[in-house]
């Protein structure tokens, strides 16, 4: 298709019973311009590629494989692959709004300095399920939730970035900066993350913008199995290793963490006592400090790692 203006990129693994869904919103975009669909499965075992080859008929939609694991593996395969200079990333069990194409299209059209925009993301809940008691706001992020409010605003904390199951991103910038790291990021059944914190500082740093811009709307679907608290310690763990990995990577390792850690360690637990008679805070909370043993433990690998090299 000629005039590529936006590409929209799915990364999936193993996620048929949602992808279908994911496509099918993209495919409803009401926009002015023209775009694309890329489908990158990331090595799926399911039936990803007959539910992308169902919908083949629609001149937007390319699918390529991925054998390599990892998501920003994926997303770098998937912005070679895509023809445009703006770079729409929706995630496999997530649903685009009519306008959310259009929405960041004009963002970038009107900004030359953007470098990353997402919007605001709400929950789709399985059939039939009310949000657990023990779920505070805070946590309801783990599951995708993204809300800062109904006004456009500038991310200066790193901390506030978009979310990656809603994140467009300008190709010069990614460019510029190499691509996704792929030490960051989920791989296969790890939680780690951060990548998208990382991308946000990078543009900072080179005095490029982030965007929240509410109205690129997606609705993200809640998977049942990530109701148990277990899945929860689980993202927190990975969230603390995620954030030694992240330091590491931008050359603030050291003995250092260790006392950082194990400060956030024993606020995290302070503070559930503090909560004992709020079931979603104290968990929050206990969240917070099991996800600092994470941290304290990548920490610990990875010094023992640089005095084995010496």
């Amino acid at each position: 298709m000629p005039d590529i203006q936006i590409s929209a990129i799915i990364c999936t693994h193993n996620r048929d019973t949602y992808l279908g869904a994911a496509i099918d919103s993209l495919l409803a975009q009401e926009l002015s311009v023209n775009f694309e669909i890329v489908v990158v499965d990331n090595g799926s075992s399911d039936r990803t590629r007959e539910v992308v080859e169902q919908r083949s008929h629609h001149p937007q939609i390319k699918y390529i494989f991925e054998p390599t694991i990892g998501l920003s593996v994926a997303r770098n395969t998937g912005a070679k692959i895509a023809s445009a200079e703006i770079l729409a990333y929706l995630d496999d069990d997530a649903e685009a709004s009519r306008q959310w194409l259009q929405v960041l299209y004009n963002a970038y059209q009107e900004n030359p300095k953007l470098a990353i925009a997402g919007g605001k993301v709400t929950l789709i809940w399985p059939p039939d399920t009310q949000p657990p008691k023990w779920l505070s706001s805070g946590l309801s992020a783990n599951l995708g939730a993204y809300d800062l409010g109904n006004e456009t605003l500038y991310i200066q904390q790193p901390g506030l970035t978009p979310r990656g199951l809603n994140y467009s991103i300008r190709r010069s910038f990614l460019d510029q900066i190499g691509g996704f790291d792929p030490q960051l990021g989920r791989v296969g059944k790890n939680l780690l993350s951060n990548e998208e914190l990382q991308m946000t500082e990078f543009a900072l740093q080179r005095s490029w913008q982030v965007a929240y811009i509410p109205a690129a709307l997606v609705a993200h679907n809640v998977a049942p199995e990530r109701l148990k608290p277990s899945w929860f310690f689980n993202r927190g763990w990975w969230q603390g290793v995620s954030e030694c990995y992240r330091e590491q990577l931008a050359g603030k390792a050291g003995i250092g963490q260790i006392q950082r850690g194990s400060e956030k360690f024993i606020r995290g637990l302070y503070k559930s006592l503090q909560y004992i008679t709020d079931p979603a805070e104290r968990f929050d909370k206990l969240v917070y400090a099991y996800g600092q043993i994470g941290y304290l433990n990548a920490v610990i690998h990875g010094l023992i790692f640089q005095a084995n090299k010496k």
